[in-house]
């Protein structure tokens, strides 16, 4: 998915709850917890611009109809449960975050909703319940390919009819490649088809000089 659909569906989510906490506090903009890392890099500034211009796109705009708390953890996790708390109190009426800081967004609050960008198995995790039925007060994208990976394999079977046998490598130390394996050995039995599984469990970088 490219970024600026992303922007769309995550920007979407965000608008699609209600800012109602604040309805009847006269003279406060319903207000957006933004909790992020830096605040200075260049792929931040690029999200959060294209961020601004989906609201934007939405009849959200900063300052006049809503208002915007940013906060950065700067690569201290251990900030993210400060920051957290610090959301709760100012009772903002939306958190948008990334997928690694959920948990502790998760421990603060059960009613505030928290919009993440991006999370490998958020059912896994613990952060939704189900992808089609999220459930509780998470919601976000999820890049789990588990769902799809045996509709990839029988698109494969289509292509190559003769296909009797294949091998698969994944990282068995990583939870959705192991899921997204187990998905495909499932769709290739039913095929009739013979996997042989290698599991990688530690990477090694070559250096570039190697690669020559």
């Amino acid at each position: 998915m490219k970024r600026r659909e992303f922007i769309k569906l995550i920007g979407g989510a965000t608008a699609a709850w209600p800012f109602g906490a604040h309805a009847q506090q006269a003279g406060r903009l319903p207000t957006i917890g933004w909790l992020g890392n830096y605040a200075s890099t260049q792929p931040a500034a690029g999200w959060k611009a294209a961020f601004m211009e989906r609201l934007k796109d939405l009849g959200w705009i900063e300052g006049r109809t809503d208002a915007i708390e940013y906060r950065w953890i700067e690569d201290k996790p251990d900030r993210a449960a400060e920051f957290a708390a610090e959301f709760v109190r100012q009772t903002v009426d939306v958190i948008v975050t990334y997928g690694s800081l959920v948990p502790a967004l998760k421990q603060a609050t059960s009613s505030i909703p928290i919009v993440f960008t991006v999370a490998t198995v958020p059912v896994g995790k613990g952060f939704v319940s189900s992808l089609n039925r999220p459930g509780g007060n998470v919601t976000g994208m999820s890049t789990q390919d588990a769902d799809t990976a045996g509709k990839r394999l029988a698109v494969l079977r289509q292509a190559v009819p003769t296909l009797r046998r294949l091998a698969i490598v994944f990282d068995a130390g990583y939870p959705s490649t192991v899921r997204e394996s187990d998905q495909v050995r499932a769709v290739a039995r039913a095929l009739d088809l013979e996997v042989v599984p290698l599991e990688v469990r530690q990477f090694r970088m070559l250096p570039p000089s190697s690669l020559r």
